[in-house]
């Protein structure tokens, strides 16, 4: 029996960003049933509202176990920059969401000015996900005004402050240190992202750490949830979603990142971020003018 067409709506997804408010992105899907994620990273801080149905979240602060559950309509979720994470429908069980990235930059600003303090980093959200009426409120409905296009980009860049400020002001959401890691470990996950666009061996990494190859590998997903091998890519990846921003050319970008070929840069940056990398440059790689229209860009792949 042949299968049954997928309707137009199942894979329905938008996204937004605007030149003038980069320190935001913005991705909406309404209906996730097609949509998946093998487990990935972000450079920034990811915020998002669960708007229908139900999906698994799944994610790993580095040293601490790694975490599943269920989350549904209603819910909040966070990941602070760098956490593995996955987020998956549950069998052919619908489910929506919109999600916020947020330069972690631009977070600390907020979090100083509340805090009185004049310097330091983003500090880290010790909660991934939660029940807050309000907030998943005040989410969804700034999205609906970027998505509407109704308001100046100045009028939406207040909006936003507001918004993420009453929110970093929220100190108990924040965590009061940051996790212990193992100090090899973390020097061969540093060393990873600083050198992501270079040739690397695991017998290199395994010198750095001072341990086997196998015994790195086992040490390294208990700790990040995944290999140093899917580590690297992911770095790679993101490193080229910056370079499709700038407009670069697949081709280009996928020798930069150290990918085999065009067609391999292509299989993993879609295993990561559910879309293409022609799709994501042509949703992204938007006019540096801060008069450009502010237009969601539809897209499916």
């Amino acid at each position: 029996m042949p299968a049954k067409p997928i309707p137009a709506e199942r894979d329905s997804r938008r996204f937004w960003r605007h030149p003038a408010l980069g320190f935001l992105e913005l991705r909406e899907t309404r209906d996730g049933r097609e949509v998946s994620y093998a487990r990935h990273s972000h450079d920034s801080v990811s915020l998002g509202a669960v708007t229908g149905g139900r999906s698994l979240y799944e994610y790993q602060v580095p040293g601490e176990h790694f975490t599943t559950r269920m989350v549904s309509h209603g819910d909040v979720v966070a990941m602070n920059p760098g956490e593995v994470h996955a987020c998956n429908p549950c069998g052919d069980a619908p489910w929506s969401y919109v999600m916020f990235y947020l330069d972690p930059d631009w977070l600390a600003t907020l979090q100083r000015r509340h805090a009185n303090e004049l310097a330091g980093g983003f500090r880290p959200l010790a909660w991934h996900h939660w029940r807050d009426p309000a907030l998943h409120a005040a989410l969804v409905a700034l999205a609906r005004r970027l998505f509407s296009a109704a308001a100046s980009p100045a009028t939406l860049a207040g909006e936003c402050e507001r918004l993420f400020g009453a929110l970093m002001a929220r100190g108990e959401l924040f965590r009061q240190q940051t996790p212990a890691d193992t100090p090899a470990l973390a020097e061969v996950a540093a060393y990873i992202r600083a050198h992501c666009s270079e040739a690397l061996t695991l017998e290199h990494l395994a010198a750095l750490a001072g341990v086997s190859p196998a015994h790195l590998v086992r040490r390294f997903k208990r700790s990040y949830g995944i290999t140093p091998h899917a580590y690297l890519t992911d770095c790679r990846v993101r490193q080229g979603q910056l370079a499709l921003k700038r407009g670069e050319s697949i081709a280009e970008v996928a020798l930069a990142c150290r990918f085999a070929d065009q067609a391999h840069f292509q299989r993993a940056f879609k295993r990561l971020t559910a879309i293409t990398p022609h799709r994501y440059r042509a949703v992204t790689s938007l006019p540096a003018s801060a008069h450009s229209p502010v237009v969601p860009v539809p897209y499916r792949d």
